[in-house]
């Protein structure tokens, strides 16, 4: 059930390294998290991960791992693993078949890298709790989306709540609903 921590504007000239450094430190004051974590990252292909694809293709090879140092400048290294998956169910019949993760993980880790689709379902859900503006003004727009994060957060941890208390557990699949929930903040607060 992933929980919005926190959200934070993001400006011209900010790096991503700035930008998740900032939120990770918001995230650790709230949860402890260890900086230690394992990561798995979709990586874009370049040249070298395209001929290898095609090196996988040709030998028909379902999945290929490798090691890889990523260069952060400054003379510093990352070390990582670079994992090669053909997709199931592709229709291309090129490399486009395979999906190249970088992770410092397990190979099994890959296929936990579908549960990303809980956070891509939150974010949806998310904008379900958002008011329609049609404002450019960049303050409220984030105001809209920060609230929509709050609202978002106490559903989810309200149907976690329920749950707990009808059946002893949790499951995924929410038992108050996003739209029982806009329906009544309408009622009760007139918002929405």
């Amino acid at each position: 059930m992933p929980l919005v921590l926190d959200v934070r504007p993001v400006r011209k000239g900010d790096t991503r390294l700035g930008i998740v450094e900032d939120l990770l430190d918001s995230a650790m004051k709230m949860v402890g998290v260890d900086r230690g974590l394992t990561y798995v990252v979709p990586k874009r292909m370049q040249t070298s991960e395209k001929a290898q694809a095609k090196r996988l293709l040709q030998r028909d090879q379902d999945r290929y791992i490798t090691d890889r140092k990523l260069h952060l400048g400054n003379n510093e290294c990352h070390e990582t693993t670079l994992q090669y998956r053909r997709k199931k169910n592709s229709n291309r019949t090129d490399y486009g078949q395979y999906a190249v993760f970088m992770t410092n993980a397990s190979p099994g880790a890959i296929t936990e890298y579908g549960k990303r689709w809980d956070i891509e379902r939150g974010y949806k859900s998310i904008k379900r709790f958002m008011a329609a503006t049609t404002s450019k003004d960049f303050v409220l727009r984030f105001l809209y989306f920060a609230f929509a994060c709050l609202l978002y957060s106490v559903w989810r941890a309200v149907d976690l709540l329920v749950q707990v208390e009808l059946t002893g557990g949790y499951d995924r699949e929410p038992v108050v609903t996003a739209q029982n929930t806009l329906t009544l903040l309408r009622k009760e607060t007139g918002i929405g």
